[in-house]
């Protein structure tokens, strides 16, 4: 059976994350349930690139399939978009699949972005998409303290005590705090993230925003090593997967 990667938009405010689960819907199952269609009604298994929690979004989810139905990769995107549907899913592009390849363990970089809408007036149109935080931030005191927190390291202070990693060591090679208009951003890239490590660093960047805490302090808790040290789990409404590189680019269609 041809195999395929997808290139996948959504909005995860109805699922309960990317892996399927008994406690509700997820994406993975929507993905997988429209795909069947396409697979001679059984449900094939759907594999993700990075596996977002609960009310997280992605605009650019790496997604691999088999398929019965040997479609071209452009006519398979159309009808598995089609099939996706009421979701609010999209299947954006879609290429064959290297022999060998993972959308997991074939990527070299993960790019995140994490939105705070900073302003007192609350979010009308981007309800569900950013953090709002009534309050104002220094924008340039919570990059100066990210980047303290760059290189490889044991990031037990930053991961979730659910993480299932089997080692709290990873490189961050990207964690840059800008402002934009009524926003904040903070963009975050690396090979792989712990679980929650994303939403715990904005967390306690945020400390650092509102003059809480000082700059070196997210360092601080790094060395401590001890999650009960940061700051708070940012909400998930503010973060989405962006993009994931691999070493060859995908021949998207």
């Amino acid at each position: 059976m041809p195999s395929y990667a997808l290139l996948v938009e959504y909005d995860g405010t109805a699922f309960f994350g990317w892996q399927r689960q008994a406690s509700g819907p997820s994406v993975q199952q929507a993905i997988e349930e429209a795909a069947s269609a396409l697979n001679g009604g059984v449900v094939p298994l759907a594999t993700a690139s990075g596996r977002t929690d609960s009310g997280v979004h992605a605009e650019g989810q790496v997604v691999q399939l088999e398929l019965s139905a040997g479609l071209p990769p452009d006519r398979m995107r159309a009808a598995l978009d089609f099939h996706v549907r009421p979701h609010r899913i999209a299947i954006r592009a879609a290429a064959f699949a290297p022999e060998g390849w993972s959308p997991r363990f074939s990527a070299v970089q993960r790019h995140y972005r994490y939105r705070i809408l900073a302003r007192r007036a609350k979010p009308a149109l981007e309800e569900g998409r950013v953090w709002h935080v009534p309050l104002p931030l220094d924008t340039e005191a919570m990059h100066a303290a990210a980047q303290g927190l760059l290189g490889k390291h044991d990031f037990s202070a930053y991961r979730a005590a659910s993480c299932q990693a089997d080692s709290p060591l990873r490189t961050l090679d990207r964690l840059d705090v800008i402002r934009t208009g009524e926003e904040i951003h903070v963009l975050a890239s690396a090979r792989s993230f712990l679980h929650h490590q994303v939403r715990n660093l904005v967390g306690t960047l945020y400390e650092v925003g509102l003059g809480r805490r000082p700059v070196r302090w997210p360092r601080e808790v790094l060395d401590g090593q001890d999650r009960r040290l940061a700051g708070q789990t940012a909400p998930p409404q503010g973060l989405c997967f962006l993009r994931v590189d691999f070493p060859e680019p995908l021949d998207w269609r």
